[in-house]
């Protein structure tokens, strides 16, 4: 800021009157206060809150508000799938399930602003993708991206989402993938899932310790 008292010149250095009315005048049209209160709530998306990270939402492509499609299990007969169930233990399927909004807190919002700026200017690498999951999901557990081969790619999640977070995941935009790649979605709850030694990891349980995974 320039030093007000800079622009009174020498002759009136003295004057109260003067000086009391130019000091006053600062003091009336000073927007320091404005301009910190700007820069903390709406320019710094470190800090931002409420609209000022609805624009950086906006300027980056991803809505704080997310649509979430409610589970539901029919009847059906087509085995190793979970979204059926036989006889007496599932309705009939009546149409697209319900959807429901969920809004994002500003802490989640502004960690998904942050992937979403990273996915912007990324490429679909492995490392890259991975690094956004990271972000993501901090201290959640492991989770990363897979090259299942014939152009399919998956996101693995040692832990289960919740439905906000599946929405994320599969409805943001922040996690993209290749043009022409499918991608698929594994969330496995370990070390409760029943496995062997060959697996390579410790977080498999043996028999009568954990359950067999089910897709």
């Amino acid at each position: 800021m320039i030093d007000f008292q800079k622009t009174i010149i020498s002759q009136f250095a003295n004057s109260p009157t003067i000086v009391g009315l130019v000091t006053n005048m600062n003091a009336y049209i000073d927007q320091t206060a404005n301009f910190q209160a700007f820069y903390d709530f709406v320019w710094n998306v470190n800090t931002a809150q409420g609209f000022g990270l609805d624009i950086w939402g906006r300027i980056v492509d991803v809505s704080r508000n997310l649509k979430i499609i409610a589970p539901v299990t029919n009847f059906g007969f087509q085995d190793g799938l979970t979204d059926y169930a036989p006889f007496g233990q599932a309705p009939f399927y009546a149409g697209v399930p319900a959807t429901s909004t969920y809004t994002l807190s500003d802490d989640a919002y502004r960690t998904l602003i942050l992937a979403k700026a990273l996915a912007n200017i990324s490429a679909t690498t492995s490392q890259a993708l991975n690094q956004l999951l990271k972000n993501l999901f901090p201290n959640r557990g492991r989770c990363y991206v897979n090259d299942m081969g014939g152009m399919a790619m998956r996101y693995t999640f040692e832990f289960y989402l919740q439905p906000y977070e599946v929405a994320i995941v599969t409805s943001s935009g922040a996690l993209p993938h290749g043009a022409g790649v499918s991608v698929s979605i594994l969330q496995i709850q370990l070390p409760y899932v029943f496995g062997f030694s060959e697996m390579g990891t410790h977080d498999a349980v043996p028999f009568g310790q954990g359950t067999l995974y089910s897709p």
